[in-house]
């Protein structure tokens, strides 16, 4: 059973940057693709990035791309979204989740384990 911990969310203003952590216990790290998932108020959970084990390969969503970086460190069990340019629409839920398979996934359905989330709000 792996178990996932977010943080480094917060409220910041359109332009701005946060860093998200997510830290990995009970399972072994580098077995999973980690992803980063987000959902706002009203509307489905939907993939932001991902990246694979050996953190070769990432994917992002269109409306993220270029504006934040996915990257992880198997020695310390943690994988991280730096976003940068935030807009208002950036603002829900984030949640990190790992996949036990080989290749980079954007189906929720995929990944096996969650984390509870970490909230980002940003106001224009």
């Amino acid at each position: 059973q792996v178990q996932l911990v977010e943080s480094g969310g917060g409220l910041v203003q359109a332009g701005g940057s946060l860093r998200l952590s997510c830290a990995a216990s009970g399972g072994t790290f580098s077995f999973y693709v980690m992803g980063w998932f987000r959902q706002a108020p009203g509307k489905e959970r939907e993939f932001v990035a991902a990246i694979t084990q050996s953190g070769g390969t990432t994917k992002y969503i269109d409306s993220v791309k270029g504006r934040s970086t996915i990257s992880r460190d198997n020695g310390k069990n943690t994988v991280w979204l730096q976003m940068d340019s935030l807009r208002p629409e950036d603002t829900a839920v984030y949640y990190c989740a790992a996949a036990r398979r080989f290749g980079v996934t954007t189906s929720r359905n995929a990944y096996d384990y969650w984390g509870q989330g970490t909230q980002v709000t940003v106001s224009s």
